[in-house]
């Protein structure tokens, strides 16, 4: 008995990009916000592109705290749809001819969201990285943590509460 021949990875790549794109284009705001995601494998990487826009406090700069809590929130909804997903797309039960249809799984709604500024976000890029701490049915808890030159110098950290909704837009 044979196996089933393995799919080129080309094909594995071009699935999995168009689902972290049809994720990030479902938030037009990230776009505003110059928002982007690096894929490694099953991680991601939020960046922020600094923008003179995103400033809040010209004497000092500081990145606005609004812009802040976007990417943050942005990050979670993103990263725990990435992780729910991820099965679906290796399995290739997610298809790219769904992914091109516009048929994907509805994201999270926020419950609610914390954030904790922990120092001022200088007028650089910044990153983030989410934490899915918990993600059952119906609910989910994830962690975010942003920085700027530095991963072990955090600026803003957040936690996030997310209803979990399975039906198909």
């Amino acid at each position: 008995m044979s196996r089933p021949r393995p799919e080129p990875v080309q094909v594995v790549k071009q699935r999995r990009d168009a689902v972290l794109g049809a994720l990030v284009s479902n938030i037009p705001y990230s776009q505003f916000l110059g928002i982007q995601f690096d894929r490694r494998g099953d991680e991601l990487t939020a960046t922020m592109s600094f923008d003179d826009k995103i400033i809040g406090n010209p004497l000092l700069p500081a990145l606005h705290g609004g812009a802040t809590a976007a990417f943050l929130e942005i990050t979670a909804v993103i990263g725990l749809s990435w992780a729910r997903l991820w099965e679906d797309m290796e399995s290739g039960r997610l298809s790219l001819d769904e992914i091109e249809a516009g048929h994907m799984p509805r994201q999270p709604k926020t419950i609610d969201f914390t954030i904790d500024y922990l120092r001022s976000g200088l007028p650089r890029d910044s990153y983030a990285r989410a934490r899915v701490n918990r993600s059952g049915r119906r609910y989910a808890s994830v962690h975010v943590e942003a920085w700027q030159d530095n991963r072990n110098k955090l600026f803003a950290q957040g936690t996030g509460h997310f209803l979990m909704r399975d039906a198909k837009t």
